[in-house]
Formats: C-alpha cells, sequence, structure tokens
C-alpha cells in the first residue's frame, strides 16, 4: 500500500503476473502512472472515469494503448485489479468478497471462458451421408462427464470457490481444461479444485485448504476497506515492493506477496515457541525470513541485534543472509544476527576459553579417529560408527557426565539394546576417545555445541537468581551480584528464527533455548522432518521446548510440479516421521497447483553408460531452442564424491561445463551443478537429475549390511536414505529425469517407469 497526499494505491497480486506478460514499455508507464495517480487521481491526462453500470470499478490511463482497472475501496483507497488494453477494458468482468476468506476477488470472465474454451476439442460438422440405422444404446459415444458433477454449486462456494466462476467450472471435463482455468482463476479456486480432483474428499479440502485461510470473523461482503486489510487480499506494501514484484518477476514474488495461511503465521503473535512445518517448497524459509522481519518491525529503535537468525550450516546461513538483504537491505540486517549454529556455539566457547586452539573435526574425521583408536586397541567386536552415534546422540546429546548416568540414559529409538556390561565398556571407550582428541588437540562438532550449550545454561541461570534477587529488592539491582556474575547480564537474544530446524543437534537446542528469556515470542522454528538429512532425532519438548498447540502446517508446493510431487511421495513410501515433540507427522494435504511433464526415468547398463547418457540428455536439451536453459540451472546430483568427479569429466569431455559443489557452495561461474545429494539441500533448480540412484548405492551397501546385524539402526539409516532421496527429487522445479544403472534402488519401485 503507497498513500501520497492521503490517496492509497495498491496492487492486487493477480494483476502483478497478468502485468509481468506486457511489454517493458508498458511495465516503465505504469510506475509513471501510480506516482502521478497517488499525486492526484483528477489529473486530466490519467482519464480517471467510472465504468458504465457499475458503481465501484474506474478506469485510467497508463498510456495510449494501455488502462489501469481500478477498485474503489473508499474516498482515496485504490487497487489496482488489472492493467488491460484500451479495447478490452469493457469484457466481462467480476469482483467481490469472498465469503469464506474476506479477501477481494477479481475474475476477467471474458478471459477465462477464452482460456477455457480454448482447450475444449472441435466437434465434428455434420455430414450429409445417407442416413443409416440408429446404432444401439451401447454404442453410442459417451458424453465425457463434468469433472466436478459430484458436488453441488453450495459445496463448491463453501469450500472458497469464486461464486463467479462456478458456471464456468461446470464445463470443465478435462484436467487441461481445469489448468486453462486455474491460470486466472483466484488462487483458493484453484487450490479447491485440484484438490478435489485429485479424489481428497470433501471434509478434508475444507480442513486442510480452506479452514487456515478462512476469516476468524464473519465477513461484510459490502465493506472493501476492511476486506483489503485482511491476509487473505494480497496486495504490494509500497512502491519498492510494486518494482521489486514486476522487475523480479516469479524469482521476486516471495519479497512481496505471501499466501494468506504464510501471512498469518508470519504476524501471530505466540505465547511461547512455536513451529511450522511442511514438505519442500512450501515457503516455510519465506516465512522465517517474512517472520524476522516483522520481529524486527515490533523492536525499538535501537543499534543492537535481538534477533537471531540460524541454521544448520554456513551454505545456507549465507543465503539466509543475502535474501534477508534482499528482503529488508541493510537496514534489516542492521538488527538481525545471522549465523549458522556450529558458528554461534564455537563463538560462545571460544568467549569462555580464549587461549583454546583445538581443531574442530567432522563426523566422518571423528569414525576415522573411532576406527584408529579401536585398531590400535585391538578391539574388535565394535562397530566405529555405532560408536559415534552412541557417544554423540547419547552421551553427549544428553549431556550425560558420569558412568553412572549413562547406565540410566534413555536410548529410546538407539536400536538394540545392550546390558550394563556394555555400557561400562562403552563408557570406558568414549573416555579413552575424548583423551585421545585432546591429546591431537582436535574436538567434534557435537563436544562444541555441548560446551556451549553447558555455558549457555549457567548464564541464564545466572540471570535468572539476578532477576529474582531484583524481584526480592523491590526492583532495585543488587551491584555485588551483577558483579559477581561478570557483567550486567542479559539475554542474549530477544527473538530466535530457525531454518531447517530437524537437522540440529540436541545440544543445539539447549543452547538455545539458554539464549533467549522463556517469553512470548521466543523461538520461532521451520523445517520437515521429512527431509532429515542427518542423525540428530530430537524430542524438543524434553529439551525445555514446548511448542504443543502452537504448530502449524504449510501444505501448498510453488515450487515442485504436481507431477514431480507425486514421485516424491512414492519416494518416502509409508515410512512414519516424527514432528519434532514424540509425534508422527505426514505430508498430507501436500499439493501443487503448477503442471509440467512426469520424470523421465532412464535406465542404463553400466556406470559409464549413464554418464554418457546424461551428457546426451544435456546436448540434446542445448539442440533445441525451447528446450535451452542457461547450464547453472541443471543440476546432477550424484551418491558419492568420486562419481561427482567422474561425471564431470565426461560431461567435459562432451564440451559441457561442469561445477562441483563444495562446502562453501557453487562458484559463480557458469556451468552445469554436480554434487552429492547433501550438497543440494536448500537449493532449487530449473531441471534437476538425480545419477546413480542403483540399487547398493542408495541407499549404500552398508546400510544394507545392517538389516540381520541391527534391525532397529538399518530401518532408521534407511528412513535417512530415503529423506535423502526425497530432497533431491524435490530440488527440481521444471523437469526431474532420474536415471541409474544396473538394478535400480528400491526407492524407485513405486514410481511409474
Amino acid at each position: 500500500m503507497t498513500r501520497t497526499g492521503g490517496v492509497t494505491l495498491r496492487l492486487l497480486d493477480k494483476a502483478d503476473k497478468e502485468i509481468l506478460r506486457l511489454p517493458r514499455t508498458v511495465k516503465g508507464a505504469l510506475f509513471d502512472f501510480q506516482h502521478k495517480f497517488k499525486e492526484n487521481p483528477r489529473t486530466p491526462g490519467l482519464k480517471l472515469k467510472q465504468l458504465k453500470g457499475d458503481s465501484r470499478i474506474w478506469s485510467a490511463r497508463i498510456n495510449d494503448e494501455y488502462r489501469a482497472l481500478l477498485l474503489r475501496l473508499a474516498e482515496d483507497d485504490w487497487l489496482i485489479v488489472s492493467v488491460k488494453h484500451r479495447k478490452e477494458v469493457y469484457d466481462r468482468l467480476a469482483y467481490g468478497i469472498n465469503t469464506v476468506t474476506g479477501g477481494i476477488e477479481y475474475v476477467d470472465l471474458q478471459v477465462v471462458e477464452d482460456s477455457v474454451l480454448r482447450r475444449i476439442p472441435p466437434q465434428e460438422p455434420p455430414t450429409t451421408a445417407p442416413a443409416v440405422p440408429a446404432p444401439s444404446a451401447e454404442a453410442q459415444p459417451l458424453t465425457p462427464e463434468p469433472l466436478f458433477a459430484a458436488w453441488t454449486d453450495g459445496q463448491l462456494i463453501e469450500l472458497g470457490v469464486a461464486e463467479p466462476l462456478v458456471p464456468v467450472i461446470r464445463s470443465l471435463t478435462t484436467d487441461e481444461q481445469l489448468l486453462g482455468l486455474i491460470e486466472y482463476a483466484p488462487q483458493l479456486t484453484g487450490e479447491v479444485l485440484l484438490a478435489l480432483y485429485d479424489g481428497k474428499p470433501f471434509e478434508e479440502v475444507r480442513d486442510e485448504v480452506t479452514a487456515p485461510v478462512a476469516a476468524p470473523e464473519p465477513v461484510d461482503t459490502e465493506d472493501f476497506q476492511t476486506a483489503a486489510e485482511r491476509p487473505a487480499t494480497v496486495v504490494t506494501t509500497s512502491d519498492d515492493a510494486l518494482r521489486e514484484a514486476l522487475e523480479a518477476g516469479d524469482f521476486g514474488r516471495w519479497k512481496v506477496f505471501l499466501h494468506p495461511a504464510q501471512s498469518k503465521l508470519v504476524e501471530r503473535r505466540y505465547s511461547g515457541p512455536a513451529r511450522v512445518g511442511g514438505g519442500p517448497g512450501t515457503g516455510k524459509t519465506i516465512v522465517a525470513l517474512h517472520r524476522v522481519r516483522h520481529l524486527v518491525s515490533q523492536l525499538p529503535s535501537g543499534h543492537s541485534k535481538p534477533v537471531l537468525l540460524t541454521t544448520y550450516n554456513k551454505n545456507l546461513a549465507a543465503d539466509l543472509r543475502s535474501r534477508l538483504l534482499e528482503l529488508g537491505g541493510e537496514q534489516l540486517l542492521s538488527r538481525v544476527e545471522v549465523s549458522h549454529v556450529d558458528q554461534l556455539a564455537l563463538r560462545v566457547v571460544r568467549e569462555a576459553e580464549p587461549g583454546s586452539r583445538k581443531q574442530t573435526i567432522d563426523d566422518s574425521q571423528a569414525v576415522r579417529e573411532w576406527r584408529a583408536m579401536l585398531d590400535e586397541l585391538g578391539e574388535s567386536g565394535w562397530d566405529a560408527e555405532f560408536l559415534h552415534d552412541e557417544w554423540t546422540q547419547v552421551i553427549l546429546g544428553q549431556a550425560v557426565g558420569t558412568r553412572t548416568d549413562y547406565f540410566r540414559a534413555r536410548r529410546a529409538g538407539r536400536g538394540k539394546n545392550i546390558g550394563r556390561a556394555e555400557r561400562a565398556a562403552i563408557w570406558q571407550l568414549a573416555e579413552r576417545f575424548t583423551q585421545r582428541l585432546d591429546r591431537l588437540g582436535r574436538q567434534t562438532w557435537d563436544q562444541v555445541a555441548e560446551r556451549a550449550a553447558r555455558l549457555e545454561i549457567g548464564r541464564e541461570q545466572r540471570i535468572r537468581a539476578i532477576e529474582r534477587q531484583r524481584e526480592e529488592a523491590g526492583g532495585l539491582d543488587n551491584i555485588h551480584l551483577q558483579d559477581g556474575s561478570g557483567g550486567w547480564l542479559r539475554y542474549r537474544y530477544r527473538h530466535i528464527v530457525v531454518d531447517e530446524a530437524q537437522d540440529l543437534r540436541p545440544a543445539h537446542w539447549k543452547m538455545l533455548r539458554a539464549m533467549t528469556a522463556r517469553d512470548s515470542d521466543d523461538l520461532f522454528l521451520v523445517g520437515d522432518t521429512h527431509q532429515r538429512i542427518y542423525k540428530n532425532q530430537v524430542t524438543l519438548g524434553s529439551l525445555g521446548i514446548n511448542i504443543r498447540g502452537r504448530s502449524a502446517k504449510l501444505s501448498l508446493s510453488y515450487r515442485t510440479t504436481r507431477q514431480i510431487l507425486r514421485s516424491a511421495l512414492e519416494v518416502l513410501g509409508e515410512e512414519t516421521y516424527d514432528d519434532l515433540d514424540g509425534n508422527s507427522e505426514t505430508l498430507a494435504g501436500y499439493r501443487s497447483v503448477l503442471s509440467g511433464s512426469a520424470p523421465g526415468m532412464h535406465p542404463c547398463t553400466d556406470w559409464q553408460t549413464e554418464r554418457e547418457s546424461i551428457a546426451a540428455h544435456i546436448l540434446a536439451w542445448d539442440a533445441h531452442p525451447d528446450e535451452r536453459i542457461a547450464h547453472e540451472q541443471i543440476a546432477i546430483c550424484v551418491p558419492t564424491n568420486v562419481m561427482a568427479s567422474e561425471l564431470g569429466n565426461t560431461l567435459g569431455e562432451h564440451g559441457i561445463r561442469a561445477l562441483e559443489i563444495g562446502a562453501d557452495g557453487a562458484r559463480g561461474e557458469p556451468g552445469v551443478h554436480i554434487g552429492t545429494m547433501f550438497r543440494f539441500k536448500g537449493l532449487e533448480y530449473q531441471r534437476m537429475i538425480i545419477a546413480g540412484v542403483s540399487d547398493g548405492l542408495v541407499p549404500r551397501e552398508q546400510v544394507n549390511r545392517l538389516r540381520q546385524l541391527d534391525p532397529a539402526r538399518y530401518r532408521r539409516e534407511l528412513q535417512r536414505a530415503r529423506s535423502l532421496l526425497f530432497v533431491a527429487v524435490t530440488r527440481a522445479r521444471d523437469s526431474l529425469d532420474i536415471f541409474w544403472h544396473g538394478t535400480p534402488s528400491p526407492f524407485l519401485r513405486r514410481l511409474p517407469s
């Protein structure tokens, strides 16, 4: 919304999509128009006039050929609902307030009907051939049944379908016509129709699609000004937002337009920690970024950074920082600390132990150290990966400090039961391993996180002691107590927002919980346990983070087509996933309004043939002007680093430049991006190729060997492998191709070949 001289001008989200298709000169004229209009709508050159037969719709001149159609909400409050050629201004238009959401909806019935009618096959012309006997009833061609014949007009309207479109909906008989309608229909109408078309029961559509965006109060269908303020009326909020939406296109819309369900989550006040879940591409990260901006907007002026935005690795943290800068500029970023959680933990430890110069090693290096120690000790009865997981998930994860505490520690989900004697042996090995790392001057990230959690918990205890002392003293500070605590202690942050929450360690959560006061809007978490690619399974309630009653789920994918989405869900199979709080979670209601081609399935005889086939596939895209895209919008993920290097070499032999994605992401150079499945978390590409999806590679053979040795661990590792492939599949925006050699992965069995 922009206001100059008392005039408010807004842009409806459907209108911006329409404007994107217009010539660049018209877009430029629109910028000039909005400034002139806000200065004085009655400027003669704008030719503002009311459309005949309508009390609210007006037209105004943008240039010689184009007109803005505006809905007059109040005396000086206007909403641009469309930009049309001057000859099309008087097409049949429909607008109103949706009785379910309370939002303003606008439909160009002429365009919608033309869009649908184009997709109806022409009828054969009658012939003058001699009359023949009429065929039997059985032989008569069947008239296609309308797609939505099973639902009454009242039911469709109850679900939030735009009432003016109901007659058009009744004429739909093919999915092509349906997709043609959805392109121009209000967003909720499209979501409802696709959900019904997919076979979801009426009650399920009402609960999962309609209810999250329904207005909480009775809707007055004549009060347009109130309707314009509801989340369901998605509009721009500033001149800069308008420019961003029109110049950046689809990739810029996330900064301007939020789905009503997202908007509610961003602006809601929570009485404590809150969590937003949802499948890939549903906008969880977008919600997190807008939530940060909303929280900053509520802060008193100052120069501190009381808001923390964090995630599990530095690549994603760098991306969050960049996108936050795009969203709100340096002014927003000046009040927010953006840091990946391990970096944050390391800083806390170094503050407390400034002289420490230990080298921090990752999990793979730690497992190698476990193997080396077991070899030196002649211990052949223990598996290094099992011991590392037991040490990180139980001993460090639960902050177990003594052997006696370890005997009592819970091991839920850890696999086979171990007795007291085995625990004693494990404890002794863990102590030796810790001593070994100390001698080598090394530490693991789990150790850093556990140490940081202890330090922050101690800091929180001192702060609370000071607060109790202040209350007992009638609100006065005890200077001696403050001095004894090492300074005037405060919580590090007022608000903490966490992205990709499913991949944080238990110690991370303990640290974050202690970094902010237990108050309203303290912790806001977004994540999807179906995308958990590490072994950090936690129950937040047991770590002091109570999200019960403050959890929500997003279910509309803005990235993945319906065809790719179906394949992704088949990859997950019937596995059960947790909700970060001890209960199960599903992707029920997960859907997309985007449509595309079915994923391509490509069997090959061996790895060499597979690499050659992938190169040929990319060259075939390059050979067709309609299919050619920038190579950096193509990604290939593989199971191992060795396979990434080999594939990169093969592509190079065919003249295709390939860039391997490392720990710091892809370099800013042109070329196809190649990396292991782990590297693609949080990224998206127009075209995605997943290679090497063969049995023994996905999942790896070591996982299959656990089937008999440790069934519980086998199930856990199998689920993690499924999640990794699920993440890879859902990086695709427009197309997905899956290659394998030999026997395909068992995860592909449910996918159409």
